[in-house]
């Protein structure tokens, strides 16, 4: 299989992926629920929450793919920083769904107090996440722009209103309630959503663009 193609196609299958957790997942407990009803809902939710946690175990090979396939496509250290940031971005995602996972296998056996304290710990993966969105999307906006740019101008425009997001994101580490609680709407939805649509256009667009040579790629100036 191409190159180009295999990028296509493990860009595609990580966002159904992506997307389809989303779904299995449902409506979650929130920031204002209460421990009573966040037991409630992982006792009623346990077999959503496996298929959620089965789901990402399908991505991380996909999005592992869509990593390697698009650093080779970047200049250093543009490539190598991407690397980084996908890594790190697997690592907190696997770290949350050990969690969410957990809750839901002995779930009436819980408290309400320790359900309330574990969700707490897993909903800072979403502000934490942005450290590693922004060390993903950042690279990838600088390579896109300039006389040599090897990532469609198109693809930098998208990456650079994701990366103002993420970065405004990283609120929700002071948030409390609503908007900018912890893995509430700003993380979850708004940002997802963003870094989501992101990947797809980086993936469409390198794979339908010509693969930069060697040459080019090491001709490529690096910021500073």
């Amino acid at each position: 299989m191409r190159s180009s193609t295999l990028l296509l196609v493990s860009t595609v299958v990580s966002v159904a992926l992506i997307v389809g957790s989303t779904l299995a997942l449902g409506e979650a407990p929130t920031a204002s629920s209460s421990g009573a009803e966040v037991l409630a809902w992982f006792t009623a939710n346990s077999a959503a929450v496996r298929t959620w946690a089965w789901l990402l175990a399908l991505f991380v090979p996909a999005f592992a793919t869509f990593t390697a396939l698009v650093r080779a496509r970047l200049p250093r250290p543009h490539g190598d920083v991407f690397l980084i940031g996908s890594i790190a971005f697997l690592a907190e995602t696997a770290v949350s769904t050990w969690i969410w996972a957990g809750l839901s296998w002995h779930a009436d056996q819980l408290t309400p107090e320790l359900a309330r304290t574990l969700l707490d710990v897993a909903s800072f993966w979403g502000p934490v996440l942005n450290g590693a969105t922004i060390t993903m999307l950042a690279p990838v906006v600088v390579a896109s722009f300039g006389a040599r740019a090897v990532v469609p101008r198109w693809v930098g425009v998208v990456g650079l209103v994701a990366l103002i997001e993420q970065t405004t994101e990283t609120v929700t580490i002071f948030g409390h309630s609503g908007f900018i609680a912890p893995g509430g709407p700003m993380n979850l939805l708004l940002g997802a959503g963003l870094v989501t649509l992101w990947a797809l256009c980086l993936g469409i667009g390198l794979a339908r663009s010509r693969p930069a040579t060697d040459a080019a790629v090491a001709a490529v100036p690096t910021a500073g």
